[in-house]
């Protein structure tokens, strides 16, 4: 029986992790499971709840590193010879793990797959993403996403729908569903934990592809995923914006780095001077734009680091 493992890493995140694990074994079709959550720290029951609930599941109480050091423990513990990186804030919908599993085995180039996703008014999330670029960042930047057509220098997520219907090859997929061989991530380094949140995902995926590895999407699964929070969350914002500064720090040559660092910057600039309509919620948009664009600059620091820094005195 072919052998899968499934790793969760979980942050206060009790409240998602009984119908995330519910939908699990409700999917599992012909696989051997071996589940891990990796605690990152929680002050909530995360660790009580699967312990009581679900004893089949391991637990890795982990110090909070981050979303890719979180990863890489689970990582460490398990020998399946392919891994599902998940989020615990989703649902299995629709598929079954054994077939994505012997999809993945009968391609020999692919190292990685990303799987259908919705959230929770059955809406259609772009998980299918192109690696970032100045071009990419400055048409986003003008509004790009509004245009009723979709271009691969329009921006980095991939809006056609029918893209998401067939197997297709991409840069990268999202972070919250990523079923890869143990092996092709072992030889890239495994998740670099330098990024504590956002932005792993990418860095991961061009790693892989420059190792010789494919990272395909894939319809045969359809997951809930309840995303969206770090276009709300102030922090979450500049977290997302700091972790893009270090992608293209690492990965782009100079100049290629301060055009995109530049055109990224002038959309928030553009957010923080103009935001289309009046009130507190327009306000809020432009306060979040503002400290964006201040975490960007390195005058204000990135938050969740900040946090860890302080822990890591005490």
């Amino acid at each position: 029986m072919r052998e899968l493992a499934i790793i969760i890493v979980s942050y206060n995140s009790a409240s998602w992790l009984t119908p995330c694990l519910e939908s699990i074994y409700a999917h599992i079709g012909d696989v051997c499971l071996d589940v891990v959550v990796v605690d990152n720290g929680s002050a909530d029951n995360t660790v009580d709840l699967v312990e009581r609930d679900f004893p089949q599941v391991r637990v890795v109480r982990s110090q909070n590193r981050g979303f890719g050091a979180g990863n890489n423990a689970g990582l460490g513990i398990v020998t399946a010879p392919y891994v599902l990186f998940l989020n615990p804030d989703t649902e299995i919908l629709a598929g079954t793990l054994s077939t994505l599993v012997e999809l993945i085995e009968a391609r020999p180039a692919v190292g990685l797959l990303g799987c259908r996703q919705v959230g929770p008014a059955g809406d259609l999330h772009p998980t299918i993403r192109r690696f970032p670029t100045a071009t990419r960042y400055l048409f986003s930047a003008l509004g790009s996403e509004r245009l009723p057509f979709d271009a691969s220098w329009l921006g980095e997520r991939v809006r056609d729908p029918a893209r998401y219907e067939s197997e297709v090859s991409c840069d990268w997929t999202s972070g919250s569903f990523m079923l890869a061989r143990r092996k092709a991530v072992m030889a890239a380094g495994g998740f670099d934990e330098r990024y504590f949140l956002f932005s792993e995902e990418p860095d991961l995926c061009l790693r892989l592809r420059r190792t010789g590895w494919e990272v395909r999407h894939v319809p045969h699964m359809t997951i809930l995923h309840h995303a969206g929070k770090a276009s709300l969350d102030e922090r979450l914002a500049a977290q997302d914006a700091y972790s893009r500064k270090q992608y293209l720090t690492k990965n782009l040559p100079p100049w290629r780095r301060r055009a995109a660092l530049a055109a990224y910057a002038l959309g928030h600039i553009l957010r923080a001077s103009y935001v289309p309509s009046r009130g507190a919620l327009a306000e809020e948009r432009r306060a979040r734009a503002r400290r964006v664009f201040r975490t960007l600059l390195g005058t204000v620091p990135p938050p969740f680091e900040r946090v860890l820094s302080a822990e890591a005195r005490d």
